[in-house]
C-alpha cells in the first residue's frame, strides 16, 4: 500500500517537504526540476541513468538523480550546482569556460558535481587519469573530453583568483567567442561561465511552472483505455500536470540495448573497385532531447536554444506540437521527447555502400534522403549516386557532413593520403594518427576570433570522427525496427577511451569560416587510412 506521508530532505541548505503522493512515484530528478525548479539538473536520458547530466551530490557523494527514487533520499542532504558555495561554483564554471570544456553546456553541471565530489575526497588536480575515470558515468557529445579534463586541472588556478570572479548568471552572445561558436555550431550560441553552469537557455529550462506537460503516448502509439480519464488533445500526445505523471499515463516502455549484431543495410554495388565501404545507421546522440514550450497564442521556444544538435533538430516537430497543444488546451504546454522518442523519431546519418577507384570514379548506394546525392557529388563528381529505399529510421542530409564527408573520405582512401581536406563551408584541415594513437590536426578557419573556442570545437569534431569510425552504430533489423534505445548503446567513446588530440590552428586574416567540419572529415580519413581502409564502419578492431 502506497504511503501518503510526506517526506523531508534538505536541498541546497533548505528543508523541503515532498507531498506523499508525489514521493510515491517521483524520482529525485522529478522533484528537483519539476517541484523545485532547479534547472541546472538536466534530463538527457531519463530514466536510463546513463548520461550523467542529472548528477547531484547526496551527502556529498555524486549520484545520478533520474534513477534515484526520492523516498531513498529521505532526510538526506542534496546539493545541486545552484547550492555549491559561490567560490566553488564560480571557479568550476570559469575553469570550464577558460579551457573550452563546455560548448552547449547541457552536460556540464552534472560533470561539475561529479568533479566536486572527486575534489572533496582529495582528488589530485594534476591527475588526468583519475578525472577521466570519474567521467565514466557521463557522456559529452560536444567537447571530445580532453578540454573537460583540462578544466579539472585548471580549477585551482581559478579558485585562487577571486578578483577575476564573474557572474555565472550572465549570458553573452555578442563576444568573439560566441561568434566563433555560432560559426562552428551552425546556430546562435552563447559562450562563458554561465553556459558551463547550465544557463545556456535550454528550451525546457524556461518553461512556466504551471505549464502542462505533453509526452508521446506509448512511444507514439496510443494504448486504448490507458489514461482515458485524463485530459488529452489527441490519441498520440498525453497531457498531464507533471512530467512524471505524463510518462505514467503514456505507458512509456523503457528501451533497452540489444546484444544482437546486424550488418550494414545496403549491399555493395556490383563491379570491381579499388576500395569498398559499407556504413551503418548512426545516431547523432545529442544530449538535450527535443523539447519546446508555448503559451496560447504565442510563439514556441526553439528546440535549438544553445546548440545545433549537429543538424538533427532542424526538422523537429516539438515546437509546432507545442503551439498546437497550447492553443487547444488554453494553457502553456511543455512538449518533451524521451530518449527513446529521440532515437525512434530523430533523423540519422544515411547508411551507404560504395565502391571507388583510384581515379575518383565509382558508385555510391545510399539510403534515399532529400539532398544526399547533391551532397556527395558536390565533392566527388566522379561518383555515381544510386539512392535506394531502406527500411529503418528517418534520415537527413542536414546531419553533420552527411554524404559529402563519406565521399571525401573515400577519395582520400583512393589516393592513399589525407592531404588538406576542404569543407563546403570553406574551412580546411589535415590530420594524421601517431604511433601512440594521438590525433594530430592542423586547421584553417579564417580569422580565429577565439582560439579556445575553435580548439574546443575541433577537438570535439576529432572525437566524433574517431568515435564514428571505430565504435558507433545502431542495431536496426531487416524490418527497420530499432533495437538500440539507450544512450550508451550508440557507442560514443568515453573519456578513458579517447586518445590525445593535438590541434594546430593556422592564423589567417581571411573571413572566419567553419573549421570543425573539415577537422571531422580529415580525422575520419586519417583514421580509416591508419586502419588500412577496412570495408565496413564501425571498425571494431585495430
Amino acid at each position: 500500500m502506497e504511503s501518503t506521508e510526506s517526506i523531508e530532505l534538505v536541498v541546497n541548505g533548505a528543508a523541503v517537504a515532498i507531498d506523499g503522493a508525489v514521493a510515491n512515484t517521483a524520482t529525485l530528478l522529478d522533484v528537483l526540476r519539476d517541484e523545485l525548479h532547479l534547472t541546472s539538473v538536466k534530463d538527457g536520458c531519463s530514466p536510463q541513468g546513463q548520461c550523467g547530466c542529472c548528477t547531484v551530490l547526496v551527502d556529498g557523494a555524486p549520484r545520478v538523480s533520474c534513477v534515484t527514487p526520492v523516498r531513498r533520499v529521505r532526510d538526506r542532504i542534496i546539493t545541486t550546482l545552484e547550492g555549491l558555495p559561490e567560490d566553488l561554483s564560480a571557479a568550476w564554471a570559469e575553469a570550464f569556460a577558460a579551457t573550452g570544456g563546455s560548448q552547449c553546456g547541457f552536460c556540464t553541471p552534472g560533470i561539475i558535481c561529479r568533479f566536486e565530489g572527486l575534489r572533496a575526497k582529495g582528488g589530485d588536480h594534476s591527475d588526468r587519469e583519475a578525472a577521466a575515470k570519474a567521467l565514466q558515468a557521463h557522456l559529452c557529445r560536444c567537447t571530445g573530453w580532453q578540454t573537460v579534463v583540462d578544466a579539472w586541472q585548471a580549477f585551482d588556478d581559478h579558485r585562487a583568483a577571486p578578483e577575476k570572479r564573474v557572474d555565472v548568471r550572465t549570458v553573452n552572445r555578442d563576444s568573439d567567442a560566441a561568434r566563433r561558436a555560432t560559426i562552428e555550431g551552425g546556430v546562435a550560441q552563447s559562450v562563458g561561465p554561465a553556459v558551463a553552469a547550465g544557463r545556456g537557455g535550454f528550451a525546457d529550462d524556461s518553461a512556466p511552472a504551471d505549464a502542462l506537460v505533453a509526452v508521446l503516448a506509448n512511444n507514439g502509439q496510443w494504448v486504448d483505455g490507458q489514461g482515458a480519464e485524463e485530459q488529452r488533445v489527441d490519441r498520440q500526445w498525453v497531457l498531464a500536470e507533471s512530467r512524471a505523471e505524463a510518462l505514467r499515463l503514456a505507458g512509456k516502455v523503457q528501451g533497452r540495448r540489444t546484444t544482437a549484431v546486424f550488418e550494414p543495410p545496403i549491399a555493395l554495388p556490383e563491379g570491381t573497385f579499388d576500395l569498398v565501404l559499407r556504413t551503418s545507421w548512426v545516431e547523432p546522440a545529442y544530449l538535450e532531447t527535443d523539447a519546446s514550450w508555448c503559451a496560447p497564442g504565442g510563439e514556441p521556444v526553439s528546440p535549438l536554444a544553445n546548440g545545433g544538435a549537429f543538424g538533427a533538430k532542424t526538422s523537429s516537430e516539438v515546437a509546432e506540437v507545442a503551439r498546437r497543444l497550447a492553443n487547444e488546451a488554453g494553457r502553456p504546454v511543455r512538449v518533451l521527447y524521451s530518449r527513446e522518442d529521440s532515437v525512434r523519431r530523430g533523423p540519422k546519418r544515411p547508411p551507404l555502400a560504395a565502391g571507388v577507384n583510384s581515379d575518383g570514379t565509382g558508385v555510391v548506394r545510399v539510403a534515399r534522403t532529400p539532398g544526399i546525392s547533391e551532397a556527395i557529388t558536390g565533392v566527388a563528381p566522379g561518383l555515381l549516386v544510386e539512392e535506394v529505399d531502406v527500411a529503418g529510421p528517418p534520415t537527413s542530409a542536414a546531419i553533420r557532413g552527411a554524404g559529402w564527408v563519406e565521399a571525401a573520405v573515400l577519395l582520400a582512401g583512393a589516393r592513399g593520403e589525407v592531404g588538406w581536406v576542404e569543407a563546403p563551408g570553406g574551412g580546411a584541415a589535415t590530420a594524421s594518427v601517431g604511433a601512440d594513437g594521438t590525433l594530430y590536426i592542423s586547421v584553417r578557419a579564417g580569422a580565429v576570433l577565439d582560439e579556445t573556442v575553435l580548439r574546443s570545437y575541433c577537438t570535439g569534431a576529432a572525437h566524433m570522427a574517431l568515435s564514428w569510425l571505430t565504435s558507433e552504430s545502431l542495431a536496426v533489423d531487416e524490418h527497420g525496427e530499432l533495437h538500440d534505445l539507450t544512450i550508451r548503446s550508440f557507442g560514443v567513446l568515453r573519456a578513458i577511451d579517447t586518445p590525445r588530440i593535438d590541434v594546430t590552428v593556422e592564423p589567417s586574416a581571411d573571413d572566419p569560416v567553419n573549421g570543425s567540419d573539415a577537422v571531422f572529415t580529415a580525422v575520419a580519413a586519417a583514421v580509416w587510412l591508419d586502419r588500412g581502409c577496412p570495408p565496413q564502419w564501425p571498425i571494431r578492431d585495430r
